[in-house]
């Protein structure tokens, strides 16, 4: 099972093993008891460009570009 970073607002951060499907619902601490909320963390920008829904570059909101389909114009 995957491993996820939680937030005490008393004792401060702790790991969970949890399943997938539990992984946003809050913990309790393994100090004090106190029900912590998942630490979530932004993914870093990556050097070189714009942001992977940059229009102008008709990338996709996965940055996969459209490469044409008997659907679309």
């Amino acid at each position: 099972m995957p491993v996820y970073d939680y937030e005490c607002a008393d004792c401060g951060a702790f790991e969970a093993v949890r399943r997938i499907a539990e992984r946003d619902e809050p913990v309790d601490c393994p100090r004090c008891g106190t029900s912590a909320e998942r630490v979530r963390i932004g993914a870093p920008a990556l050097l070189g460009g714009g942001s992977a829904n940059d229009a102008s570059e008709g990338a996709g909101s996965y940055g996969m570009r459209h490469r044409g389909c008997s659907c679309c114009p």
